[in-house]
C-alpha cells in the first residue's frame, strides 16, 4: 500500500498570512520520509478548495522544495485548458522535479469553473478522454496538428521536452463506474474518493476497472481524510469542528450544483436542522470508517478494510480545517502507520 498527501483546503478565503505553510512543510516531510506523492487540486471561483487554481503552479512549489516524492495534480480540469497547454506546463514541472510528474484528469462538474470554457461544458466527458490521448502523444514527442490564430492548421510539438518518456496518469472518478470502466479502457490509473459510494459498493467497481485494463491491473488511488493521534476520543473532539465545516461547504457547493444531473438545491433554502442533519450523518460516517481519523490501531483496520477492497494507494486530504501546526505535529503518526501497513517504497506503480 502506498501512502501519499492530498490537499482540498475548506475555507480558502480565510485570512492568512502563509497560506501554503501546509503544503510546502508537507511536502517536505513526505518527501523525507518515504511518501510516494503529493496531489494539489484544480478549483476555480470559491472558497472550498480556491487555494489550488491550478495544479501546475502548486506543482512547481512543491517540485522546489523536493527531491524524490512524485508531484501530481489530483485533478487537472482537462475541458478548460487546450491539451498542448497542459503538456507545456507540466513538462515544466517534470524538467524543474527531475521526472516526477503524474497527472489525475477530471472532466469537472461545476458549471461556474466552465465560465473559462463554457464551449466545453456539455460534452466535457468526452473532451477529457480526448485530451488525455492528446497530452500522451505530445508528451511522448508527437507533433499534432492544431488550428493557429488564422484558422489554418498548424503542428505542434511541446518545449521543453520532459524528462519522462511516459506521463504517469489517472482518471478522476466521483463514483461512476462508467468512468472506472474508460480509465481502464484508456490504460490509466483511477483516483476517486468514498463520498457517495462505500468501499463495498468501490470494490466492485475496481473489479470493472481491472477488468477493463488492457493488462488487467493498472492503479486505484482512494483519497481518505487524514489525521492521527494518540486516542481516539480526543482526536474525534479535535476533528469535529473543522471537517464539519468542511463537510458543510462541499455540501452546499455539490446541492448547488446540480453535479451530474441532480435537481440543483439553493443550501440556504434547506431548513437548518435538515443540514445539521446531513452533515452529523456524514461526520460520524466518515469518522468511523470512512476516512484515517483517530489513533494508529484504529487507523490501521481502516487501512486494511481500503485494502481489502483492491486499492493500491491511500491520498491522505490533510487540510480540512485543523490549525497547520496540529496537522503538521500529526503527520509522525501517520508515518507511524505507514511503515507499520506497507512494504518499502518500490519506486511508482505501473499505471
Amino acid at each position: 500500500m502506498d501512502f501519499s498527501l492530498f490537499y482540498f483546503a475548506n475555507d480558502s478565503g480565510a485570512t492568512e498570512r502563509d497560506r501554503y505553510r501546509l503544503l510546502l512543510d508537507g511536502a517536505r516531510f513526505a518527501d523525507e520520509n518515504g511518501f510516494t506523492a503529493v496531489w494539489t487540486p484544480e478549483r476555480h471561483f470559491h472558497p472550498f478548495g480556491g487555494l489550488y487554481p491550478n495544479p501546475s503552479v502548486t506543482g512547481a512549489a512543491v517540485a522546489a522544495v523536493t527531491s524524490r516524492v512524485g508531484v501530481r495534480a489530483g485533478s487537472v480540469v482537462a475541458p478548460l485548458h487546450h491539451p498542448a497547454r497542459i503538456a507545456e506546463e507540466w513538462s515544466v514541472v517534470d524538467n524543474l522535479s527531475g521526472g516526477r510528474v503524474g497527472l489525475s484528469f477530471a472532466s469537472g462538474w461545476h458549471a461556474a469553473d466552465f465560465a473559462l470554457r463554457p464551449e466545453n461544458y456539455a460534452d466535457r466527458r468526452r473532451a477529457t478522454l480526448d485530451a488525455v490521448d492528446a497530452v500522451r502523444r505530445l508528451w511522448r514527442g508527437e507533433r499534432l496538428t492544431f488550428p493557429d490564430g488564422t484558422g489554418q492548421p498548424r503542428e505542434l510539438a511541446v518545449y521543453p521536452p520532459p524528462v519522462q518518456p511516459e506521463l504517469p496518469v489517472w482518471l478522476t472518478s466521483a463514483g461512476s463506474a462508467e468512468t472506472f470502466r474508460a480509465a481502464g479502457a484508456a490504460g490509466c490509473g483511477l483516483l476517486t474518493h468514498l463520498i457517495g459510494q462505500d468501499l463495498a459498493q468501490l470494490r466492485e467497481k475496481i473489479a470493472q476497472y481491472r477488468a477493463a485494463r488492457p493488462d488487467g491491473r493498472g492503479h486505484v488511488v482512494l483519497m481518505v481524510h487524514t489525521f492521527l493521534g494518540e486516542d481516539d476520543d480526543r482526536v474525534r473532539d479535535a476533528v469535529r469542528g473543522p471537517l464539519s465545516s468542511y463537510i458543510r461547504s462541499s455540501l452546499g457547493l455539490l446541492l448547488g450544483s446540480g453535479v451530474s444531473g441532480a435537481r440543483r438545491v439553493d443550501p440556504a433554502a434547506l431548513p437548518a436542522g435538515d443540514l445539521d442533519f446531513l452533515v452529523e450523518r456524514a461526520f460520524e460516517r466518515y469518522y468511523d470508517g470512512g476516512a484515517l481519523l483517530g489513533g494508529i490501531a484504529k487507523c490501521a483496520e481502516v487501512v486494511e478494510a481500503i485494502r481489502d477492497a483492491d486499492v493500491d494507494e491511500v491520498a491522505c486530504l490533510i487540510d480540512f480545517g485543523l490549525p497547520t501546526d496540529a496537522v503538521l505535529d500529526a503527520l509522525p503518526a501517520l508515518d507511524v502507520l505507514r511503515r507499520s501497513v506497507s512494504l518499502a517504497p518500490t519506486g511508482h506503480a505501473e499505471r
